[in-house]
């Protein structure tokens, strides 16, 4: 699944309450923020534990990527992020949560043929949903937030 919109919408907010959702029914969840996950990754190269950090972001039944794209990939962060997709594809669930229209996913992974590999796989069977409205945060001077509209891509 893919939760798309600007800042504020709710995306992280309804992809957590997915994962309660799924930990409630007995799922095992991880919900990471994407710069935290890659983060970690580069680390363990440093410290030759790769192997076994990769395995804990690709066996959850579902993995929450929160703000994917919210800064361009970096290093071996297009090739950390493709492999998680790779081992994932077709045997765990995972949402991602986005600033950036699918279009603009592309140019973060600086390499347009892992790019296109990635995002064919993310997208092969999902759920790719596009939240428009105001920020909950800080809502336009003088009004409430508008209410967040949902659509299907």
């Amino acid at each position: 699944m893919l939760l798309i919109g600007p800042t504020g919408v709710g995306k992280s907010h309804i992809a957590q309450s997915l994962g309660h959702r799924a930990c409630r029914l007995g799922h095992p969840v991880l919900f990471t923020s994407a710069q935290d996950m890659l983060a970690s990754l580069r680390e363990a190269r440093a410290d030759r534990t790769y192997e076994r950090r990769l395995v804990r972001f690709t066996t959850p039944e579902l993995l929450i990527i929160d703000d994917l794209g919210l800064r361009p990939l970096q290093h071996d962060e297009p090739l950390d992020l493709y492999e998680i997709v790779r081992q994932r594809y077709q045997r765990s669930a995972t949402i991602f949560t986005s600033n950036r229209a699918i279009e603009e996913w592309g140019p973060i992974f600086h390499d347009a043929i892992l790019a296109s590999a990635a995002v064919d796989r993310i997208l092969h069977n999902a759920h790719v949903i596009v939240m428009e409205g105001d920020t909950y945060r800080n809502p336009p001077p003088g009004r409430p937030p508008s209410k967040t509209a949902l659509r299907p891509a």
